[in-house]
């Protein structure tokens, strides 16, 4: 669902009219190109395939990076706490646009700056979240889409349900680090499994370690199946993820569709590649 109709010719106009509002000195020495800031929580390899996506959105609208638009990117690394950091830096740099691919980047630019638009792709209701006011008025300087991963907590149960129907302990995944979409992910989850009479047991991991050391506990609490919550460090460990969940032998159901395209079992949620290509 896309918020705030900021279309085509008004990406296009918000990125021509920055021109119009740099310095008269920097103008008169050379027309530089707009530039576009993008912030992500996470590293380059989780993503590459959704800046393909992002790329040829800006291609449709008329951009090429590196001809008449230049992208500065921020990588926080799995660093959460770095990204309002980085946030800030691109709002020194006095990007015309902060292009962000989820809630905790969104957050952080969002906290960094009332006046710079921001371009967002977050996985959860944006009202909630508080990036924008209403999904018919979204007022403020955010906009952009939802493509409904966390509202599809309940549909993912139900479908590893059908594939498992003896399911009645789940393990759960989430990361601490990122604690908004830790407690959403938490929240739906415990809803949705008390429906079904489903018993959790909830695995905070935000390391490799960690994950191992969760595995390692399925030899003793035989869980009936696993649930991984929609995080850009799971898909960091994407690999990792699917070898030890074949490896003990655990049915397993995730957010994005590259973990699964990775060796996981299943996913279930939108194409986020496609909505990051929409032209804004």
């Amino acid at each position: 669902m896309q918020f705030g109709q900021l279309k085509r010719r008004e990406f296009i106009a918000l990125l021509g009219g920055a021109a119009v509002t740099w310095p008269v000195a920097a103008r008169a020495q050379q027309a530089a190109p707009p530039v576009i800031g993008f912030l992500y929580s996470q590293s380059p390899d989780v993503v590459m395939d959704r800046l393909r996506g992002f790329r040829s959105g800006l291609k449709e609208a008329g951009y090429s990076e590196g001809e008449n638009v230049t992208i500065e990117y921020r990588w926080a690394e799995g660093h959460y706490d770095r990204t309002r950091e980085l946030a800030a830096d691109l709002v020194r740099r006095q990007v015309a646009v902060i292009a962000v691919f989820n809630a905790h980047s969104a957050l952080a630019a969002r906290a960094a700056t009332p006046t710079i638009p921001i371009v967002f792709s977050v996985n959860e209701d944006p009202v909630r979240l508080g990036l924008v006011a209403s999904l018919a008025r979204p007022g403020g300087n955010a906009t952009g889409t939802n493509f409904f991963s966390g509202e599809l907590t309940g549909k993912r149960l139900e479908l590893l349900r059908e594939l498992v129907p003896r399911v009645m302990r789940l393990a759960v995944f989430v990361n601490p680090a990122n604690a908004t979409t830790a407690e959403t992910t938490l929240r739906d989850v415990e809803l949705a499994a008390r429906g079904m009479g489903l018993q959790i047991q909830v695995f905070n991991v935000s390391s490799s370690r960690e994950i191992n050391a969760a595995f390692a506990t399925f030899e003793r609490a035989r869980p009936d199946a696993l649930f991984v919550g929609g995080d850009g460090f799971f898909g960091a460990r994407r690999v990792q993820l699917a070898l030890l969940a074949a490896l003990h032998r655990i049915p397993a159901i995730y957010a994005t569709r590259e973990i699964a395209e990775a060796g996981g079992l299943m996913s279930y949620g939108s194409t986020v590649r496609c909505h990051l290509r929409r032209p804004r």
